[in-house]
């Protein structure tokens, strides 16, 4: 079986996608894309065409997003399901990964993670108000999610889900913000349940670092 993970090491969509992986037990190969880049390579533009990563090839067939990949993965390979298959907490599920993706990427991780601490770390200036704007978009997702998440172990029921996956990379990288951190720990139930999930060996194995 041949499985490369394409991706840039810093991205908190390849890491969702490398601890679904890592939850699965699976073995693949990474292969490093900067979409930053001025010269992304054309040879990963014929995979992805938006030039944004991650992207899976496994035995020739190429899948872009993340969401559609970690569904993918845990169809594709044995070990632990990683989507629960009564309908409603399916739904739900489905529903936390599209309120991450469409409203907690940008003011969790490039407004508040990259301003307060990845371009401190790469020598670059922060921007005191995307910080600002950051933290108060912050706050209404992570209310929302709040109320949507299960009063159970994991965010929609007693087994760990894509959508505790995908949300805790992203929480991985908000968190190191003291402002992030003192905003996160307002919410209880969401405070507990990162205690427990960031204590599991696929997140210490998907860890980038940072720069410098």
């Amino acid at each position: 079986m041949s499985l490369v993970l394409h991706g840039y090491r810093y991205s908190v969509y390849l890491r969702i996608a490398r601890l679904a992986l890592a939850e699965k037990g699976v073995s693949y190969r990474q292969v490093e894309v900067n979409p930053f880049a001025p010269d992304v390579p054309a040879a990963y533009l014929a995979l992805h065409p938006f030039g944004r990563v991650p992207t899976l090839v496994h035995d020739g067939f190429a899948l872009y997003e993340t969401a559609a990949i970690n569904r993918y993965i845990d169809r594709a390979f044995a070990g632990p399901a990683l989507q629960p298959a009564a309908p409603q907490p399916l739904a739900r599920m489905d529903q936390i990964v599209a309120v991450v993706d469409s409203y907690g990427y940008w003011p969790l991780v490039r407004q508040v993670f990259s301003q307060r601490v990845f371009r401190p770390h790469s020598g670059q200036p922060t921007d005191a108000a995307e910080v600002a704007l950051g933290l108060a978009a912050a706050a209404k997702v992570l209310a929302a999610i709040e109320a949507l998440a299960a009063d159970t172990e994991f965010l929609v029921g007693s087994a760990l889900s894509l959508a505790d996956l995908h949300l805790g990379a992203m929480i991985a990288y908000f968190v190191q913000a003291p402002e992030g951190e003192a905003l996160f720990r307002q919410y209880a139930r969401l405070a507990d349940w990162w205690a427990r999930l960031a204590r599991r060996p696929s997140f210490a194995a998907s860890d980038a670092g940072l720069p410098g």
